[in-house]
């Protein structure tokens, strides 16, 4: 314990040990002591030395101060004490002021000694995990260390905290109850999201906006402390270039929370140093939101938030109130320019927004005030310019409005106009407010035609007694006067962006006889350094009168300026002289964001949406310059052409609609006429189930008169007998009546082949069809099927009655037989009971001949609805050819059906012949209800409807 006692102050004997000796035996001490209160003694005695002798305690003691972050976890003294020596032997902030030598030699210590710590990714894990201990003696001393690391090399602890995914274990450093270690949590997240949008996405996704937000308000929002500051500026990290955690601090309802911090009190005097910082990061924050350099839609929707959620309207106050820090009224019109930038309701409601003057001045009017006071701060001018930028961007309406204040028709003697500003200040004496009123107006006419035409009629009084001129003229005039470099150049982009794209505007810059040797003398002329970009700008000018010349003046015609720029100037020196535009150092930072932003009035020359269109016409320019008066036929005679081109193209695009509305029409039709042919079909089942009827009530007749007959057989069978005569000539008549049958099946084979033939034409007849036109003929295809359908049904009939025929030719022999046997019986029979079958077949017949005719008449309305559906396409011409073949054949089986009907009606001589035959050999003959002959006309007759 001496030991102890001589390195902690106490008095020893002999001589003292210098300090490398000393952390040298209180490593080993460390190293080698078995009590835990020798090693706790030893490190706090490291501790004690540790910032005096840095390099020394470092080099030697941090694997040592390791071992006991991994073995010592029990005790949390011992723990503190290593934590914070570690710290001190990495953090590089010196609380002595210090040359720059010194201070860059410990910050290189620091970076030296965190590369030894980190070179195990373990060490970082040890860390964490000490940080999860609640002891403040433990976990105070782990975030400083940590934040230390993070300080001296950030991407490298980045990285490894992002590997080992322990995020979420250092946002509970947020909901500590001691402030200490929140506080010095937000640093060490400061540190943590810094440049890393990984570990930002997750942070945000953490809940750090609501516990950020909470803290800000817990604490007094911009009346807050230091803590407000640290929360802002960890706020900044999540969301600064990060769209996902834009969209999810809009998403999240964050923004109208913001709101309340910008509600400042009547009295703004007396404001601390602490709340300007506080409310400027504010507005910043807002200005993340709505930067232009976020996407679009991004931007829009935040802007929409900002207004719905009352805060535009509370930044409006701030602008208009009084005894605003300037900082904070410069920052805060930044602010509102971005909110209000491309937004049509912000740019409205800005424009409605009054100063409370008496009387009242719109707010506009009283930042243009300020814009061309050459006694305002430069950053407030700069702001103010930029406010009438975003004001104007993007917004006709408002571009309207200001170009009216300088017409002759709305001019208000009594009171004081954006217009009047602006000209008061594009010819004053001082050379920015010049700039300042030639970009503002330049802003008020660009990519606005009418405007740029509108602006030709504004007329200026230059002094008594003198007429007025025109506004383009006194520009012109105040150029050839040899004004400063800032002001010519601020009106030549004045004269650029309102005659680019306007031929009226650029005939009447030409109409003024002394513009164009004015120009050519300042193009031709070897100047100093300072006035190549005047030449360059002129060059522009006098290349935007080629380019959008319209020919209208015969003196300056295309073909005339490009003969005189090859005389005065050489086309060379010129596209030179008009790239010395580019090439200016000035250019590109104005070209980088549309913020206004000068380290001094003097480098104040180009404004960002000039540059974009020096861009657009420094090449075109070029050749327009370059070509020749062939070449520029030959474009013309192509755009003529395509100009024919894009006229056919529409015609055709005109076509294609009517055809599709044909198509359309088309397909109605054949929707109507699908739906009639479901209602015939409809109709065609009713009748099918009609028939049906018809069959089941012919069927129990005939079994009926089955039963009859078989009765009536078997009581005449016993008592039957013939002569001989009778028996021949009944055998002769038998014989001719089946040679007639067989004669009579051989035509019914005909035609049914005729029949058949007929079907195949048919079906053929319709594939083809099918492949012209797909559409107008499926139902054609259906209706041919139906009738098809319909002609088997027909046959099916015919056939039975054919059975029926053949089973009254059964009776006709039953009741020969009987004739042989008993007349009396056989005319009682046939008086009664074949009076009765006769009638039932006759109504059956007949009924059989309504339903025949129903049929008909179902066909020819499909008839006729096949010729409807023909007449809707062009391809029915086909279709007619192939009917009209089909038509002939139709007329050529009729014929042969004729030949069959003489052959038939011959059958029908000889069986009557043979009937007479019959009656002279003194048999009885009765009538049939129904002749064969009769059947087959019936038949055929209805095939010939078919």
């Amino acid at each position: 314990m001496n030991f102890f006692r001589g390195v902690m102050g106490g008095q020893a004997a002999g001589p003292q040990p210098s300090g490398a000796e000393t952390i040298q035996k209180l490593c080993d001490r460390v190293a080698s002591s078995t009590l835990l209160e020798d090693r706790r003694d030893a490190v706090r005695a490291l501790k004690s030395l540790s910032k005096k002798y840095r390099m020394e305690v470092g080099t030697q003691a941090m694997d040592h101060l390791i071992n006991i972050l991994q073995t010592d976890r029990s005790d949390s003294e011992i723990l503190g004490y290593a934590l914070d020596t570690l710290y001190n032997i990495i953090c590089n902030d010196e609380e002595e002021e210090q040359d720059e030598n010194a201070q860059k030699q410990a910050d290189d210590l620091g970076a030296q000694f965190t590369d030894k710590f980190i070179q195990d990714p373990e060490h970082i894990t040890l860390l964490l995990t000490l940080l999860e201990e609640f002891d403040f003696h433990v976990r105070w001393p782990g975030v400083k260390l940590l934040t230390a690391l993070l300080k001296n090399q950030g991407v490298q602890v980045q990285g490894i905290i992002l590997v080992i995914l322990c995020v979420s274990r250092l946002m509970d450093l947020l909901a500590d109850s001691r402030e200490v270690i929140r506080n010095d949590g937000l640093l060490l997240l400061q540190q943590l999201t810094k440049g890393n949008a990984a570990i930002q996405k997750i942070v945000a996704f953490e809940n750090a906006f609501e516990r950020l937000l909470d803290i800000i308000t817990e604490e007094g929002s911009s009346d807050g402390g230091i803590v407000v500051e640290d929360c802002l500026l960890l706020l900044l990290n999540l969301l600064k270039n990060n769209s996902s955690n834009q969209n999810f601090f809009k998403e999240g309802s964050y923004i109208q929370r913001m709101k309340p911090w910008f509600e400042v009190g009547d009295d703004n005097a007396g404001w601390s140093a602490q709340k300007v910082t506080n409310l400027h990061l504010m507005l910043q924050l807002v200005r993340v939101m709505v930067s232009p350099v976020n996407s679009p839609g991004a931007t829009a929707s935040c802007q929409k938030s900002m207004y719905q959620c009352d805060l535009l309207q509370q930044l409006c106050t701030i602008l208009m109130a009084t005894g605003v820090p300037a900082d904070i009224l410069t920052e805060t019109i930044n602010t509102v320019s971005e909110v209000i930038r491309g937004s049509q309701v912000n740019q409205d409601y800005f424009a409605s927004v009054n100063a409370p003057s008496n009387p009242p001045r719109p707010a506009i009017v009283v930042l243009l005030m300020s814009m061309v006071n050459e006694r305002q701060p430069f950053v407030l001018r700069c702001a103010v310019l930029y406010c009438f930028q975003c004001f104007l961007y993007k917004n006709q309406k408002g571009q309207g409005e200001i170009v009216a204040t300088l017409l002759p028709s709305t001019i208000d003697a009594n009171s004081i106009s954006a217009g009047q500003l602006l000209c008061g200040g594009l010819f004053s004496a001082d050379s920015l407010s010049n700039w300042c009123a030639a970009v503002a107006l330049a802003h008020a006419l660009q990519d606005n035609l009418t405007q740029k035409e509108q602006l030709l009629r504004v007329q200026l009084a230059t002094s008594l007694g003198k007429p007025p001129v025109s506004l383009l003229q006194q520009c012109t005039n105040i150029l050839s006067q040899g004004s400063k470099v800032q002001t010519r150049v601020g009106l030549l982009m004045l004269l650029c962006t309102w005659i680019s794209n306007c031929p009226i505007a650029v005939t009447h810059f030409l109409h003024n006889q002394e513009n164009v040797p004015f120009l050519t003398a300042q193009i031709s002329e070897n100047l100093g350094e300072d006035e190549r970009l005047v030449q360059g700008l002129c060059a522009l000018l006098l290349g935007i009168c080629i380019y959008y010349n319209d020919n209208s003046l015969e003196n300056y015609t295309k073909e005339k300026l490009k003969q005189l720029i090859e005389k005065r100037i050489g086309k060379e020196n010129f596209v030179e002289k008009l790239g010395f535009i580019t090439k200016h150092e000035l250019y590109s930072r104005a070209a980088q964001k549309p913020q206004p932003v000068f380290p001094s009035p003097e480098q104040m020359l180009f404004d960002h949406e000039f540059t974009k269109l020096v861009k657009e016409l420094e090449g075109v320019i070029t050749k327009a310059v370059h070509k020749s008066t062939e070449e520029e036929k030959k474009e013309e005679e192509v755009k003529k052409t395509l100009e024919q081109h894009d006229n056919i193209v529409t015609q055709y695009k005109e076509l294609i609609r009517e055809q599709d509305a044909q198509i359309q029409e088309l397909k109605e039709q054949v929707a109507s006429m699908t739906s009639q042919n479901e209602q015939m079909q409809t109709t065609v089942t009713q009748q099918l189930s009609q028939i049906q009827q018809h069959k089941d009530q012919y069927n129990i007749l005939k079994l009926k008169l089955g039963k009859e007959n078989q009765s009536q057989s078997s009581s005449q069978g016993d008592g039957s007998q013939m002569n001989g005569l009778q028996t021949e000539e009944l055998s002769q008549l038998r014989e001719e009546v089946e040679e007639l049958r067989k004669q009579h099946s051989l035509l019914q084979t005909q035609l049914g082949d005729k029949d058949s033939n007929f079907n195949s034409y048919l079906f053929i007849n319709k594939r083809e069809s099918f492949f012209a036109t797909t559409l107008p003929f499926k139902s054609l295809r259906s209706l041919r099927n139906e009738l098809e359908a319909l002609r088997n049904q027909v046959q099916s009939q015919s056939t039975e009655i054919t059975q029926l025929k053949t089973e009254r030719q059964d009776l006709l022999r039953k009741a020969e037989a009987g004739v042989k046997t008993n007349m009396k019986k056989r005319e009682e029979f046939d008086g009664a009971k074949m009076a009765e079958l006769e009638g039932r077949l006759t109504a059956q017949m007949s009924e059989t001949q309504r339903l025949e005719e129903e049929v008909k008449r179902l066909s020819e309305s499909r008839a006729e609805l096949e010729q409807q559906l023909a007449s809707s396409t062009s391809t029915v011409a086909i279709l007619q050819t192939e009917k009209t073949k089909l038509q002939t054949e139709v007329q050529e089986s009729k014929k042969e059906q004729d030949d069959l009907l003489m052959l038939l009606a011959d059958q029908d001589q000889k069986i009557h012949n043979l009937k007479q035959r019959l009656k002279d050999l003194g048999e009885t003959v009765e009538q049939l209800p129904l002749g064969a002959s009769q059947i087959n006309q019936t038949k055929l007759d209805r095939i010939i409807s078919l």
